[in-house]
């Protein structure tokens, strides 16, 4: 009878454990789908930007192809930017139909959109270096952070309520009262005659420079800000320890310490400017055809151009005209990708420099 009783036992304790290795081996089928669910997502997220951008390139060269062969290279030098006649009869070259007398050149629009996007960058890098500098060394907390969250809120401005505070207030308050004084006390040197001429009416590169800097001002500040939080204090204590003024500190020490992120940052706020639409529309006085003649001089950038002439474009029959824009889009494409690329480049290069105390060379 104990034998059997043993034996009955036994029978009764191997349930639980079947029923145990059932649920492990379960477990471990649903983990295994999880960790395959987990990694074929993550491939497919970092697809997705990749295929973005290449359907978006795709589309612009399909549609700029009919303006490319008519344009020819002569789109990149040229300056002219003429329509041609709607009431003649369609002309066509290398097989694509375009009004009469439509000639197209896109040299003043890349010369201002690089024009502003350089001084924006030239105005705003080192007034956000200051702002993250202060925001994160100087001032005490109590103020910083109020600060911090006012530079934060500039960045979600809608870019059309700041080029209208360009055009109607910033604007006509520099041709009034600046510019003149720049204008007539720059010295006669040919260096400097960019800044001598007539000022306009607060519409032209310069104003369009400082909007775009003001816009980019909260992209660059913030991101250097929270870089300047993560350098460690040893390496600032130490200098100050042999010292360094606190000037030097930051020169020597904290900069350096977050070179390669504040190129980063530059880079993004430089794609803000390239791209940007509306604010200069509004304030760069959009006239085609030439190069500003001075710095004060109206002009326009691809962006701008783009929105104010798409509408106007669509009346054109042939639909040479809309193609000529998606040209002139695919060329923006490309300088921002060239932008993009060559700032990897010097963030390579600076990444091996000599690095200061504690970081990875």
């Amino acid at each position: 009878m104990s034998v059997v009783g043993g034996d009955a036992e036994s029978i009764t304790a191997i349930g639980p454990i079947r029923r145990t290795s059932v649920v492990r081996r379960i477990g471990a089928l649903l983990r295994s789908n999880e960790e395959h669910v987990w990694r074929w997502s993550a491939r497919t997220a970092a697809i997705i930007p990749l295929a973005g951008l290449a359907f978006v390139l795709s589309v612009l060269v399909l549609k700029a192809w009919p303006a490319v062969k008519v344009n020819g290279f002569s789109f990149l030098t040229s300056s002219a930017w003429q329509p041609g006649s709607t009431y003649g009869a369609v002309v066509h070259t290398n097989g694509v139909a375009h009004p009469p007398g439509s000639s197209y050149g896109a040299w003043p629009l890349i010369a201002g959109t690089l024009q502003t996007s350089i001084i924006a960058v030239l105005i705003a890098l080192p007034i956000s270096i200051g702002t993250a500098f202060a925001l994160t060394e100087r001032l005490p907390t109590w103020i910083s952070k109020p600060l911090g969250f006012f530079v934060e809120i500039l960045a979600g401005i809608p870019s059309v309520v700041i080029g209208l505070w360009g055009v109607l207030t910033l604007g006509p308050l520099l041709a009034q009262h600046v510019y003149p004084l720049i204008a007539n006390h720059v010295p006669n040197v040919p260096v400097l005659n960019y800044f001598r001429g007539p000022t306009g009416y607060g519409e032209g590169l310069l104003t369009s420079g400082l909007v775009l800097g003001l816009m980019i001002v909260p992209i660059i500040a913030s991101t250097t800000r929270d870089l300047f939080m993560q350098v460690p204090p040893l390496p600032k204590e130490g200098g100050e320890a042999l010292g360094l003024t606190d000037a030097e500190v930051a020169r020597w020490v904290t900069i350096p310490w977050v070179r390669s992120g504040i190129i980063g940052a530059t880079v993004l706020g430089l794609g803000r400017a390239l791209g940007e639409t509306i604010a200069v529309a509004m304030v760069s006085g959009s006239v085609l055809g030439h190069v500003a003649p001075n710095i004060y001089g109206t002009m326009t950038t691809v962006a701008a151009t783009i929105v104010s002439q798409l509408d106007s474009a669509a009346t054109d029959g042939t639909g040479f005209a809309v193609s000529t824009l998606a040209e002139a889009g695919l060329i923006l494409a490309v300088i921002s990708v060239f932008v993009n690329v060559a700032a990897r480049v010097i963030v390579n290069r600076t990444s091996h420099l000599s690095a200061p105390v504690g970081r990875d060379s």
